[in-house]
C-alpha cells in the first residue's frame, strides 16, 4: 500500500501557505492588507510565504497603485488550485488510512 503521506505538497505543508491558498481559491483576488489581516501575521512573514508560493507558480502577484497608494493583489493560478486539491486529497487519504 503507498504512503499517502507522499503524496502531501511540501509547499502547502506550512500552516500559513495552507491558508493563503485556502483564502485564494475562494476568491477572485486578494490584497496583500487584507490578507495580513484576515491571516493575523505580520508584513513579512506574509511576503515570505507569499515568495514560496510564487515561487512554486501557486499564484501571480498584480501591482498597481489605488489613490496614489501602491496596493498588491494576489491570484490563484491553475497550477495552484490543482495543488491545492490534490494536497487536500492527499490529506483525506491521510485522515481515511486511520480509521
Amino acid at each position: 500500500m503507498k504512503n499517502p503521506f507522499e503524496n502531501l505538497d511540501k509547499a502547502l505543508e506550512h500552516r500559513v501557505r495552507l491558508q493563503i491558498m485556502s483564502v485564494l481559491v475562494t476568491h477572485d483576488g486578494y490584497e496583500f492588507n487584507a490578507l495580513k489581516e484576515v491571516l493575523s501575521i505580520t508584513d513579512g512573514n506574509l511576503a515570505s510565504h507569499i515568495k514560496a508560493l510564487e515561487r512554486e507558480k501557486y499564484l501571480t502577484v498584480s501591482k498597481s497603485f489605488v489613490e496614489k497608494k501602491p496596493n498588491t493583489k494576489y491570484k490563484i493560478t491553475e497550477r495552484g488550485r490543482t495543488a491545492f486539491k490534490k494536497h487536500l486529497d492527499a490529506l483525506e487519504a491521510v485522515v481515511k488510512q486511520q480509521k
